[in-house]
């Protein structure tokens, strides 16, 4: 850096010509000389110079390091200290000022000139890293995000405002103590207390990437949603000298998500009122229709058989419209009530079902269909609800006679896994017509009805599986449906019910 600007600072005249000739003989520019230490400090602030040439014993009340230390206030310029004093005392003071140099005269050009080139290069390399900290603090502290960093013993070297304001600590406070103590989460779901990231990362040697949602806790207890990613802080070397967590409240985040929820659930239960209100516009009105049809063909009938086939229509008419009110009032009852109140009863399984599937015995063999029931040997009795089991099976039973053509077969089948005092009970009822693969993942949808086609236009509410669907859940059991190579069969699955053997 030969065009450098040096300020001399010698109180003897001859000495000071001498310097300034030399330093122009290397390259460099002297635009002043100053004989004490305030004219230094006038001088340096006026013309703000690369460096001083800075004699330490100077004429007058101030010396050079005094004078130093004023031109530090005011300037960031390296100081080269010249003087023929070495001893332990000013060599102390000097250290203070921190100087790039400290020449005893006499002293060689080369000396002088090595000692300036390497004073300006490392002010240089000091000036450009002072600011590249600046930067790089300036945008760790204007960030959203929360930022801590730790050296390799997890201690605390740096916080930004955002992560101060989350973790509720300042800086100040949380230097060189454990980032376990400052940063402490937990799972959203279980409230787990959770191992830290800084900590995962030290010993993995890895970065950890961006976490599922966790709830850090600050001292004052308060709970804040966030995301978080840590990564190592690396040497050249590539070894380990602390790590980095950076991390932001996702509290806005979480309420949008909510909101959108609610939203999509407020959307579905309109379609459903909607649907609703169709159906029952339909359904109620259409029976009533018939009926007063019927009535008006009554008024107007004299003939005996034709007055007992409309009361016939009537009847019929009145009990399908029974059947759906009956059918929405229930569902209405199971869905308002989140935890029914049931009645468990030992049901002795080798005489209850057959007793459940008689009544269909005679249905089956006026429609040419067939109902068999396979039960196992030594089948244990069970407790549960009778009521809801009983409905669950008389629907099944009532959509396989329903939906199997003439000539077809229902099959109710029970099988069972004891272990220890409970037992899983599995009911399979099949039927031999089988239900599209696309309409499988709707079968159980309130008011859904497979599209009508020589099988399937059966009418119905739409309604009762939806109600079987629920009442399996009352009894903390499963259904599933499955149909394939001309066979539908819905299984019913009771886990860890009481038994009797």
């Amino acid at each position: 850096m030969t065009d450098a600007n040096i300020l001399v600072v010698e109180d003897e005249s001859i000495v000071a010509k001498d310097l300034q000739n030399r330093l122009r003989k290397f390259g460099y520019t002297v635009p002043a000389i100053a004989s004490s230490g305030q004219e230094a400090i006038n001088k340096a602030v006026e013309i703000s110079p690369d460096l001083v040439l800075m004699d330490i014993r100077l004429k007058g009340q101030m010396d050079g390091i005094q004078a130093a230390e004023q031109i530090h206030k005011y300037l960031d310029v390296p100081i080269i200290y010249l003087t023929a004093y070495a001893d332990e005392s000013t060599l102390e003071r000097a250290k203070i000022t921190e100087p790039f140099g400290y020449l005893l005269k006499p002293f060689k050009e080369r000396e002088l000139k090595t000692n300036i080139e390497i004073a300006l290069t490392k002010h240089r390399l000091e000036k450009q890293l002072k600011t590249n900290q600046k930067w790089l603090s300036t945008l760790l502290n204007s960030i959203g995000d929360g930022v801590i960093s730790s050296d390799s013993d997890q201690l605390v070297t740096f916080m930004n405002p955002v992560a101060e304001k989350l973790t509720g600590w300042t800086q100040s406070e949380a230097i060189k103590k454990n980032i376990s103590e400052i940063f402490k989460i937990v799972d959203i779901a279980t409230r787990e207390p959770l191992e830290n990231p800084i900590k995962k990362v030290l010993q993995s040697g890895a970065i950890a990437p961006l976490s599922t949602t966790t709830i850090l806790i600050a001292p004052n207890g308060s709970e804040t949603p966030i995301d978080h990613s840590a990564a190592p802080i690396k040497d050249d070397k590539d070894n380990i000298t602390g790590a980095v967590l950076v991390f932001r409240d996702v509290t806005e985040r979480l309420q949008a998500m909510e909101a959108r929820q609610q939203q999509i659930k407020q959307e579905q239960l309109n379609q459903l009122k909607n649907d609703f209100l169709n159906l029952v516009s339909h359904e109620l009105r259409s029976p009533l229709c018939h009926m007063k049809g019927m009535i008006q063909m009554l008024q107007m009938s004299t003939a005996v058989q034709e007055q007992h086939y409309f009361l016939d229509v009537l009847e019929a008419e009145c009990d399908r419209e029974m059947e759906l009110i009956n059918d929405l009032l229930e569902l209405q009852r199971l869905e308002n009530s989140s935890n029914l109140l049931l009645a468990p009863d030992l049901l002795l399984l080798q005489q209850w079902l057959p007793w459940v599937i008689e009544p269909f015995q005679i249905r089956t063999q006026e429609h040419q269909q067939t109902l068999q029931l396979n039960l196992p040997e030594n089948l244990p009795s069970l407790f549960s609800d009778r009521t809801s089991l009983e409905r669950i099976l008389v629907e099944l039973l009532n959509n396989a006679c329903k939906y199997t053509p003439a000539g077809g077969a229902i099959i109710l089948s029970v099988s069972h896994e004891i272990s220890e005092l409970s037992v899983k009970m599995s009911i399979a009822i099949s039927n031999s017509a089988e239900i599209p693969t696309a309409e499988l993942p709707k079968i159980f949808q309130k008011f859904y009805r497979i599209p009508e086609t020589d099988i399937w236009n059966q009418g119905g509410t739409g309604l009762g599986l939806a109600i079987v669907q629920k009442l399996v859940a009352q009894l903390q059991g499963s259904i599933q449906v499955a149909s394939n190579q001309g066979w539908t069969t819905f299984s019913l699955i009771l886990s860890d019910l009481e038994l009797t053997i």
